[in-house]
C-alpha cells in the first residue's frame, strides 16, 4: 500500500486549486436564457451558430425545437408567446437563416409580441466583406423590431441579453433581434448575469395622468351614447379581468378587434362582436354613432375604422389608453389622450368612477341599448345551411359546440378562414385565440399551433386554416411528428384562395386571376407520409364525426381536408375605401 509523508501531504495542500475555466460567448448565452427562465428555443443550426448549438447541447434545462424552416421558428415562438404571455426565443443563423427568418420577425413586431431572436453572424472581421452567409442583420431588421443589437464584445453578452429581455417584455412588447458573430460566440469572459438593468434612454410610463383619467371619467359618467372599444393591448397587458369590471360598472357595450377577441367573454350581452371590414352590423353601426369612444389598448387601423374622413364625420368624444404614445392620435384625432399601461389605468379609471358622486343616466343608456338591440336584429351573421356542400360557417360552429366545455386553444392561418373563426368561434378568455392581425401573414398557423402545444401539452390546440395557406408552412408537419407535438389541422379547402377571390368577384368583375388552386396535393396521403392521420371530410354529415374523431386521438397530430363551399364568402364586408356603416351583408347587396 503507497502511503505519503506528513510533508508530502502538505505539500499537496499547498497547491491552489486550478480556477475554473471562463465560459465562451455561447455558453454565456446559454446561461442567460436560463438566467431568463426560459424553456423552449426554437431554431435551425449552420455554421455561424455551431458554437451555441454545441453549448445547448451540453445542457439539459432548455428544450431546443428543430424546425424545418427558420420561418417556422420564429412563428413557433411567437406563437409560445402569444398564449403564455412570455418571452418567445429563436435562433438562427447567419445570411438566409436571418433571412428566412424576417417574415416571422415583422408578423411579431405588428402585434407587439414579446420575442428575443438570436441570430448568428460572420467573425467580426469579416463583417462588411461579403462573406459566405453574411448579411446586414441590423440593417435589414431595423424597420421590423423594436430593437436591435449587433454584439461586437463577449464581455457585453450578458448585459446585452438582459436588455433584449427587458426591452422585449415591457412597454409596448415587442421582437428583440441580437446578433452575434461567430469569434463572438466563441471567445471567452466572466460569466456575471445582471440581476436588473437600467437604461437611460428607455423608460416607459406605466401610470397614467391622473387628470387625464378625471376628465375621461367626466365623459364616461355623462355620456348618452358610450361605447368600449378594445384591441390586443388589453391581452398583451394582461388588462382582461379589469376591462370586464370596468364595462360592468358602466353597463355600457363593448367590441373587441381581430386582435382583442376574448378579452371582453363573448357570451356577455353586453358584448357586440368584432367590428371592422368584416365585423358585425351592430358592433361597426354603435362605432360610429357613440358620443363618447372609449378606446383601450387598440390603434384605429384601417380594417377597423374603414375610410378614416367617413369615421370623422360624426361628432364624438374619443379617449385613447394606450402604452405607446405614438400610437395615439396616429391616425385619428382623439380628446383625452392617457398614455400608461392597459391594466394600470383601467384600474385607476374604474377607481374614480366608483368614487364619482354621479352614475350615468340608467334611462338614457335604456335607449341607447334599445338602438343596439334593432341593429342587432339584423342577424348579420346569419347563414343559409346545406345538406349537399360544407358550408365553412358550419365547421365552426361545430367545433366550438364540441369543444365548449374543453381547454382549447384556436390559432388560423390567414384568410376567408380566419375571419369566419373570428366569427363564429366564440372566445371566453384571452390569449386562446392565436393569429397574426397586423401584417397578414399566411402559414404562420401550424408553427403557431407547435409552439403553443408544447407550452399547453394538456390543452387542444387546432389549427384553423385553408388550402393556400397550409402550404405555406407544411414542412412543419414533421417538426410535429419529432417533438409530439399533437396539434389538429382543420382546412378549409375550397379550392381557391378564397379572401382574394372573394376581392375579385367583387372588386374586379369576377375576374379571378390566379386565385383558383388547380394542383392541389392529396392532403390525407401527405399527413400519413409524415406519421400523422389524415381524413377527407366531404360531406355536411362527415363534419361532426371528423372533430369528434380528431378530438378523441388525443395523441396524434390529425389533418383534416375538409371540403368547402368554393363559392361561400365572409360577409358582412366593407369594401377598401368606404365607412364602416356601408357594409355588404350578403350577396343580394353586390
Amino acid at each position: 500500500m503507497e502511503t505519503f509523508a506528513p510533508e508530502a501531504k502538505v505539500a499537496l495542500a499547498a497547491i491552489p486549486p486550478t480556477p475554473p475555466a471562463d465560459p465562451n460567448g455561447s455558453e454565456i448565452l446559454v446561461r442567460s436564457l436560463q438566467a431568463e427562465g426560459v424553456k423552449y428555443l426554437w431554431g435551425y443550426p449552420g455554421g455561424a451558430v455551431l458554437y451555441i448549438y454545441d453549448a445547448l447541447y451540453k445542457q439539459q434545462s432548455i428544450q431546443h425545437v428543430l424546425v424545418r424552416h427558420e420561418q417556422a421558428a420564429v412563428h413557433a415562438a411567437d406563437g409560445y408567446a402569444r398564449a403564455t404571455g412570455e418571452v418567445g426565443v429563436a435562433l438562427v443563423t447567419s445570411g438566409p437563416g436571418v433571412t428566412n427568418a424576417v417574415t416571422g420577425i415583422a408578423t411579431a413586431y405588428m402585434d407587439s409580441i414579446p420575442m428575443v431572436i438570436v441570430t448568428g453572424q460572420v467573425p467580426t472581421p469579416a463583417i462588411g466583406l461579403d462573406a459566405f452567409q453574411e448579411c446586414d442583420t441590423v440593417g435589414i431588421t431595423r424597420p421590423i423590431v423594436k430593437h436591435n443589437f449587433l454584439v461586437k464584445d463577449v464581455r457585453e453578452l450578458a448585459s446585452t441579453i438582459k436588455k433584449a429581455f427587458h426591452i422585449a417584455r415591457t412597454g409596448r412588447p415587442g421582437p428583440v433581434v441580437v446578433d452575434v458573430p461567430k469569434d463572438v460566440s466563441m471567445a471567452t469572459a466572466p460569466f456575471h448575469y445582471p440581476a436588473s438593468i437600467d437604461m437611460r434612454s428607455y423608460n416607459p410610463v406605466r401610470k397614467g395622468h391622473g387628470g387625464q383619467i378625471r376628465k375621461a371619467v367626466q365623459l364616461l359618467l355623462g355620456a348618452k351614447r358610450p361605447y368600449i372599444y378594445t384591441g390586443g393591448g388589453v391581452i398583451l397587458g394582461n388588462a382582461s379581468a379589469e376591462l370586464r369590471a370596468l364595462v360592468d360598472l358602466l353597463g355600457a357595450p363593448c367590441t373587441n378587434t381581430l386582435m382583442g377577441l376574448g378579452a371582453f367573454p363573448a357570451s356577455d350581452p353586453k358584448f357586440l362582436g368584432m367590428l371592422g371590414m368584416h365585423g358585425t352590423y351592430e358592433a361597426n353601426m354603435t362605432m360610429q354613432n357613440c358620443d363618447v369612444l372609449l378606446a383601450v389598448g387598440a390603434r384605429f387601423d384601417d380594417r377597423v375604422i374603414g375610410n378614416p374622413k367617413h369615421f370623422a364625420s360624426v361628432d364624438r368624444k374619443i379617449i385613447h389608453i394606450d402604452i405607446d404614445p405614438s400610437s395615439i392620435s396616429k391616425r385619428v384625432r382623439v380628446d383625452v389622450p392617457i398614455v400608461g399601461d392597459v391594466k394600470e389605468v383601467l384600474v385607476e379609471l374604474a377607481a374614480q368612477l366608483r368614487e364619482a358622486s354621479s352614475r350615468p343616466d340608467a334611462a338614457v343608456l335604456r335607449q341607447w341599448w334599445n338602438q343596439i338591440d334593432t341593429w342587432r336584429g339584423r342577424e348579420c351573421l346569419k347563414y343559409a345551411g346545406s345538406n349537399e356542400v360544407i358550408k365553412p360557417q358550419y365547421v365552426i360552429e361545430t367545433l366550438r359546440n364540441l369543444t365548449r366545455d374543453r381547454d382549447t386553444y384556436v390559432t388560423s392561418d390567414v384568410g376567408q378562414h380566419q375571419m369566419w373563426a373570428a366569427q363564429y368561434y366564440p372566445f371566453e378568455e384571452p390569449r386562446r385565440w392565436i393569429n397574426s392581425g397586423g401584417l397578414g401573414t399566411m402559414g404562420v398557423g401550424l408553427p403557431y399551433a407547435m409552439g403553443i402545444k408544447l407550452a399547453k401539452p394538456d390543452s387542444d390546440v387546432f389549427c384553423i386554416t385553408g388550402e393556400g395557406s397550409i402550404q405555406m408552412c407544411i414542412q412543419e408537419l414533421s417538426t410535429c411528428r419529432q417533438y409530439n407535438t399533437a396539434v389538429k389541422v382543420i382546412s378549409l379547402n375550397n379550392g381557391y384562395l378564397g379572401m382574394v377571390r372573394q376581392w375579385q368577384q367583387i372588386d374586379y368583375g369576377s375576374r379571378y386571376s390566379h386565385s383558383y388552386m388547380d394542383a392541389l396535393p392529396d392532403f390525407v396521403k401527405l399527413a400519413e407520409a409524415y406519421g400523422h392521420v389524415g381524413l377527407v371530410v366531404a360531406r355536411p354529415s362527415d363534419v361532426e364525426p371528423a372533430l369528434r374523431e380528431a378530438i378523441r386521438l388525443k395523441d396524434r397530430t390529425v389533418f383534416l381536408d375538409v371540403r368547402t363551399d368554393p363559392a361561400e364568402n365572409v360577409w358582412p364586408m366593407v369594401q377598401a375605401g368606404k365607412g364602416i356603416t356601408e357594409m355588404l351583408l350578403g350577396s343580394e347587396d353586390l
